[in-house]
C-alpha cells in the first residue's frame, strides 16, 4: 500500500463531487477532495493536507479529461470566491447539483424518491439583482471585488459575470473617486478608516440603487461621486449612506442616510410589485424566482378554501402569490422592518386577505395554534441552517395537510425531512431550482404530506 503523506504526487480517478463542487476520489481507502476537477477524468494530484480518512489534493496534471471540461470564462476564476463551477458545462453543474440535493435527502433525510434534473436558467449570466462588493487593498491602490476563499483578501474585479455591467462600471467610479478625493479604506485590524462595502440594486428596468458603506457618518465629496456615477449610469435613482461602524463582519449597520435621490427600487415579481430599500431581502435572481415561487405553488395545490400560514415570509414575496389562490394567509417573520415592509406589499398591490406577525416563527406558530388557526398548508422557506429545533414539533401539531418547504441547504433540508418524518408526515415530491448558476448554492423545493 502506497504511503499517503503530504506533498506527495498521486493518480486519482475523480468519481463524484462535495458540497462546494470539488470532485471526490478515492485512494487506499482515503477520501480527496480536489477543486476544479470533473467526474471521470484522471488527475495526477498532489496532497495538500492529509488526515486519518479524508485528504485535501491540488490538481497539477490532467491525464484523461472529460467532454465536461470547458475553459474559463472569467479571468478571476480560480481566485475569488464566487463561482465553483466555470471549468465545467453547465449541463455538468446542474448535475453535480442535482446529485449533491439527492445525496442529502437519501443518506440524512431517508428519502428513496429520485428527484427529477435541475431546473437550470435560461442565462446563467449577469443574473444577480443585488451587489455587495468588499473594499479593500491600500488607500494607494484600492481593490473592489470579492474575497479570496476562505479569507478577507479582496480581490480586484473589473467586471463579474454574475453582475450586470452597470455594477462594475459604478465600482470603477467609486474607485477612481476613492483615489482623488482620499478616502480611507476601512482596516480591519483597527477599526479605523471609511469605506468598508458597495452596495448596489438593479432591477428589471435598468434603474440602479447605490449605497456606501461606510465606518463613520460624515462623508465628503459625495456630490462629486453622484455626478460621476451619473456619467456612466444614467439610471442612479438614488445615492444611499450605511454607518457600519462595528467591529463585525456583518455587511450592513443599522443606520442609512439619504444622500440624494430615492432609498428604494421598484420590482415586479410574478405579477406583484414591491418596493425595495438596501436592507430588504429579495431573491437575488428574479427569473429563476419565477420558477421557484411556481413550483411552490404547485406543490400548494391551493383551490381557494385553504388557510396557509408562511412561515420565514420576509418581506412576503411567497404569501403575496399564495394570497392570489388562498382564502387566508398568514405571514409571520421575525425582522420587524421585514414585517412592515411586506404589508407595505400588500398594501401596495391590494391584497386584504393577508395577516403578517413580527416574531420568532416557533412563537407565532404556537401563538396561532393557541388561537385555534388550523392551516391547511404550512409554506416554511428558512434561512440556511433550517428549522429552530422546536418548529417541526409546532408545525406537525398545527396538523396541515401539506407542508411545502423552501430550502437554500440541502444538508439542512434533509435533516428537517427526517424530523417530520418522524412526526408523521412522509415526503412526496421535490424539485431543485438553480437560482445561482455558476455558484456551489442550490434551492430546493418539497412537498411533505400527512402519513
Amino acid at each position: 500500500m502506497t504511503e499517503l503523506k503530504k506533498n506527495t504526487t498521486h493518480e486519482m480517478t475523480i468519481e463524484n463531487y462535495t458540497t462546494d463542487g470539488a470532485g471526490i476520489a478515492r485512494l487506499d481507502g482515503l477520501v480527496v477532495f480536489i477543486p476544479e476537477t470533473i467526474r471521470g477524468e484522471r488527475w495526477e494530484v498532489l496532497l495538500l493536507k492529509v488526515n486519518k480518512s479524508v485528504a485535501w489534493g491540488k490538481a497539477v496534471r490532467l491525464i484523461e479529461g472529460s467532454c465536461e471540461r470547458v475553459e474559463a470564462d472569467c479571468p478571476y476564476a480560480g481566485k475569488c470566491g464566487g463561482c465553483q463551477y466555470r471549468h465545467m458545462t453547465y449541463q455538468e453543474e446542474l448535475f453535480a447539483k442535482g446529485q449533491r440535493v439527492s445525496d442529502a435527502l437519501t443518506r440524512m433525510g431517508g428519502v428513496t424518491t429520485e428527484m427529477p434534473p435541475v431546473l437550470g436558467a435560461v442565462d446563467p449570466t449577469r443574473y444577480r439583482n443585488k451587489v455587495q462588493f468588499p473594499i479593500g487593498g491600500t488607500d494607494n491602490a484600492p481593490s473592489i471585488g470579492f474575497y479570496r476563499p476562505r479569507s478577507h483578501d479582496v480581490v480586484n474585479v473589473e467586471d463579474c459575470l454574475l453582475q450586470p455591467e452597470s455594477a462594475s462600471k459604478i465600482s470603477h467610479v467609486v474607485k477612481n473617486w476613492m483615489l482623488r478625493y482620499g478616502a480611507p479604506i476601512y482596516q480591519e485590524r483597527d477599526c479605523s478608516g471609511i469605506m468598508r462595502h458597495l452596495f448596489i440594486r438593479t432591477n428589471q428596468k435598468g434603474e440602479v440603487l447605490c449605497c456606501l458603506v461606510v465606518n463613520r457618518d460624515k462623508v465628503t465629496h459625495l456630490r462629486e461621486l453622484i455626478e460621476s456615477i451619473q456619467r456612466v449610469e444614467p439610471q442612479l435613482v438614488g445615492l444611499v449612506l450605511n454607518i457600519n461602524n462595528k467591529d463585525t463582519n456583518v455587511i450592513l449597520g443599522r443606520k442609512h442616510r439619504l444622500v440624494w435621490g430615492q432609498d428604494y427600487l421598484e420590482e415586479t415579481l410574478c405579477g406583484k410589485t414591491f418596493k425595495l430599500s438596501v436592507p430588504s431581502f429579495f431573491q437575488i435572481n428574479q427569473p429563476q424566482t419565477e420558477v421557484l415561487y411556481g413550483k411552490v405553488m404547485e406543490f400548494a395545490e391551493l383551490t381557494g378554501e385553504e388557510t396557509v400560514v408562511d412561515l420565514y415570509c420576509g418581506i412576503g414575496t411567497i404569501s403575496l402569490c399564495l394570497a392570489e389562490k388562498a382564502k387566508k394567509v398568514v405571514g409571520v417573520e421575525i425582522v420587524e422592518q421585514a414585517i412592515e415592509d411586506a404589508q407595505a406589499n400588500a398594501d401596495r398591490n391590494g391584497v386584504e386577505n393577508i395577516d403578517f406577525y413580527c416574531g420568532d416563527a416557533g412563537e407565532i406558530a404556537t401563538q396561532l395554534k393557541a388561537e385555534d388557526i388550523h392551516p391547511d398548508v404550512v409554506v416554511l422557506d428558512p434561512p440556511r441552517k433550517g428549522l429552530a429545533p422546536e418548529v417541526a414539533e409546532i408545525v406537525a401539531g398545527m396538523a396541515p395537510a401539506r407542508i411545502v418547504y423552501v430550502s437554500c441547504d440541502p444538508a439542512t433540508l434533509a435533516r428537517d425531512v427526517k424530523k417530520f418524518t418522524e412526526l408523521g408526515y412522509q415526503f412526496v415530491k421535490g424539485q431543485a431550482v438553480d437560482m445561482f448558476p455558476r455558484t456551489a448554492h442550490v434551492e430546493t423545493v418539497i412537498l411533505m404530506t400527512k402519513a
